[in-house]
């Protein structure tokens, strides 16, 4: 039977709602001011155009999520991705919908003011102290800058923030809820572990600090009999190992369906990848022979170059007879790989038992393990190697294009493949195949030196023949079977296209192997940038960045910290180090100054926050990379966690006395008041309004080496 009347009990803590509100207030008020491109928004704004047009794009500083996100917010806006982000400071159009693209990083940096609440609360401590690390994130200039505009530290900080809180409600509630109730939290964690790793590389850090904390606890576990072992670990290797690494294998899955168009980054990637997408290399190889054959012509690319490709190359021009350090050559052709597509870089694969240059009827494969010739098609030239220094790496064997001057020198054109890697047979195949080529004579093997010759080579770079046991691997690209004997007739017939249609596909998982492993090795070449700096000047906040600058009044936005809170974050950092140092000296010599519970809570506050702020910092000292100020955010992040937990702790279990406490109070809220006081101070460089006039502009340069501009009047 149905009871009247219903009713619903719900508890609703106005403080957290308090916060929460404030916080969407400071990130998403006037979110679309100024309306042209801040700072790094011209670097992230070109991956959301390649995305709203679907162009495949490598981004080496970390994987696609984050991207995906910043172009979540311009599909959800109409952002069609013709706008060029080619300089800070440029106007959007009026078409393109500011406010849009900056929403989704504004609600996250918005949601880590109450995420640092109840992260607080989940850590054992009071609700006023929850507040304090609210109030520490809401009034930090630098997080409130960071959050407003395209950028990704303020998603990485609430994802990180996300998993920790939700892994700690599903420690914490232990014996209080059912398990499915527990085990939602506790997967809600390994979610956001993921998507903190796919926003950025360096969200791995967190993630590996919060599979330590679940290491801990699960051994505290299995010596609790009342719960089951295998049920505690295999939830947690669920959790938090499978359900990472699918998430993450699944933001790439849908990085590739998206992108499925060729694109400015095609080149560094293999030649099969490239041909998996529309246009492009695609366009080159569709219609071409799957199956190389002896009388095939072939270009062959460098497994081995990057970030630019080149392939095996040959042209009328002879090695000279002496270089510039008067060591002789053989003046045979030269032998280059050359970084653009050019009717030179095509090779006949020629049996060495036969005259024919065509390709017979029916083909004859070439497999892996022949012996075979390589004739250029252009100048027929055998590509030939010998006992004769390279031009530019003396060590390693000439290779050239033979020409018999009749001085004794006798052709060693043979070449034998000595790998398979990659193929799905014993047969060359276009595109699929990476072959090896050893010289029979010598035993050395074909590979590009990556050495530029001088004038006389044209600048293009060294091939040689290397006595090793791998050498570099090249790649069948474009494939036609020869039809012509003729010199004329070949030369011809290398300019025009064949038309064999065979479907060449690669699978999701080869593609996102390479691109996971392109993005881990190849590196974007960086320059010095004005605003780059070192890990050590964030500590001190000795430096700051210039986001953007209005064209003609002062107007400007800084990412700037709160300098006092910056200060009160350093102190605590020392404080708990010193604190916890002098516990264990007691605790080492059998004083035990708190109970076990609260040693434990002290611990695990140092765990999480100290931890936090390492994993976060000290990898950039060991990085060989342009770093700037933004880096420093999530791990200051956790210092104000920490600052009002350990104030709690002391006010509780340092000072007994109650005129200690109250000064304690009293200090505490002066500090509070100094904090918000500088908020709203900088807040003209936070928010860009209003225009400060020269003399209040230099009044806020606080430090020396802090970069605040203005024009004077």
């Amino acid at each position: 039977m149905l009871h009247l009347p219903l009713l619903v009990t719900a508890q609703v803590d106005l403080v957290l709602v308090l916060v929460s509100l404030l916080a969407f207030w400071s990130r998403l008020g006037q979110l679309n001011y100024p309306s042209s491109v801040v700072f790094d928004e011209v670097y992230y704004g070109q991956f959301v155009s390649l995305y709203m047009k679907r162009v495949f794009f490598m981004d080496d500083s970390g994987p696609p999520l984050g991207h995906m996100i910043l172009a979540l917010g311009g599909y959800l806006g109409g952002f069609d991705g013709n706008f060029a982000w080619d300089r800070i400071g440029a106007e959007y159009p009026s078409g393109v919908n500011v406010w849009s693209l900056r929403l989704l990083p504004a609600l996250c940096g918005a949601l880590c003011v109450p995420l640092g609440y109840l992260l607080t609360l989940q850590l054992g401590f009071s609700h006023l102290s929850a507040l304090g690390a609210a109030l520490l994130l809401l009034l930090e200039n630098s997080l409130i800058v960071q959050s407003r505009f395209m950028l990704l530290e303020s998603v990485l900080i609430f994802f990180i923030l996300l998993a920790f809180f939700s892994y700690l409600r599903f420690h914490n509630l232990l014996f209080l809820l059912s398990s499915w109730s527990r085990y939602s939290w506790l997967l809600l964690s390994g979610i956001s572990c993921a998507a903190s790793v796919g926003v950025k590389y360096m969200g791995v850090f967190s993630y590996l600090l919060l599979l330590g904390v679940a290491c801990v606890h699960t051994w505290s576990l299995i010596g609790d009999r009342a719960l089951s072992v295998f049920v505690q670990c295999v939830s947690r290797v669920v959790c938090l190992l499978v359900v990472p690494v699918l998430l993450y294998v699944f933001w790439f899955y849908i990085h590739l369906s998206l992108l499925n168009r060729s694109g400015p980054h095609d080149q560094l990637m293999s030649s099969a990848f490239q041909a998996s997408l529309q246009g492009g290399l695609s366009r080159i190889t569709q219609g071409q022979p799957l199956e190389v054959s002896y009388g095939s012509q072939v270009t062959l690319r460098s497994v081995s170059s990057h970030p630019l490709p080149c392939w095996l190359h040959s042209h009328k021009a002879n090695y000279p007879i002496r270089y510039e350090n008067g060591r002789g050559s053989s003046h045979q052709q030269q032998v280059t790989c050359y970084p653009f597509k050019d009717v030179n870089n095509w090779w006949i694969v020629k049996h060495p038992g036969r005259q024919e240059l065509v390709v017979d009827t029916p083909p004859q494969p070439v497999r892996h393990g022949d012996v075979i010739q390589l004739v250029h098609g252009m100048t027929s030239r055998f590509l030939n190697s010998h006992d004769v220094a390279a031009p530019m790496s003396p060590h390693a064997q000439e290779v050239s294009g033979y020409v018999d001057f009749n001085v004794s020198m006798l052709a060693q054109n043979l070449w034998r493949d000595v790998s398979n890697r990659g193929a799905e047979s014993e047969v060359w195949k276009t595109i699929l195949s990476d072959v090896r080529l050893v010289h029979v004579n010598t035993s050395a093997v074909l590979k590009l030196s990556g050495v530029s010759l001088p004038d006389w080579g044209f600048h293009q770079l060294e091939v040689v023949a290397e006595r090793l046991k791998l050498g570099s691997g090249w790649t069948v690209e474009e494939h036609r079977y020869g039809t012509s004997q003729e010199q004329k007739e070949r030369e011809a017939e290398l300019h025009s296209p064949t038309h064999i249609d065979v479907n060449r596909k690669i699978s999701f998982w080869a593609k996102f192997l390479e691109l996971q492993w392109k993005m881990l090795t190849v590196k974007q070449e960086e320059s010095e940038h004005k605003y780059s700096s070192t890990p050590l000047e964030w500590v001190t906040m000795e430096t700051n960045i210039a986001y953007w600058l209005h064209t003609s009044t002062n107007a400007q936005i800084h990412l700037i910290g709160n300098p006092v809170s910056w200060g009160v974050a350093n102190f605590s950092l020392l404080a708990y180090q010193l604190l916890a140092a002098v516990y264990l000296l007691r605790r080492r010599r059998g004083l035990r100054d708190l109970p076990d519970g609260v040693w434990e809570r002290f611990v695990f506050l140092g765990c999480v926050c100290v931890g936090g702020w390492a994993v976060n910092f000290v990898p950039f000292l060991l990085m060989d990379r342009t770093l700037f100020l933004y880096h420093y955010l999530p791990a200051l992040t956790h210092l104000y966690l920490l600052t009002p937990a350990l104030l709690e702790h002391i006010h509780t279990h340092l000072f007994s006395s109650v005129t200690c406490q109250r000064a304690l109070c009293v200090c505490t809220s002066a500090v509070l008041v100094s904090i918000f006081l500088s908020c709203r101070t900088f807040c003209p460089l936070t928010y860009g309004i209003p225009e400060l006039s020269a003399n209040q502009l230099q009044a806020l340069k606080w430090r020396d080496s802090w970069d605040i501009l203005y024009r004077r009047r």
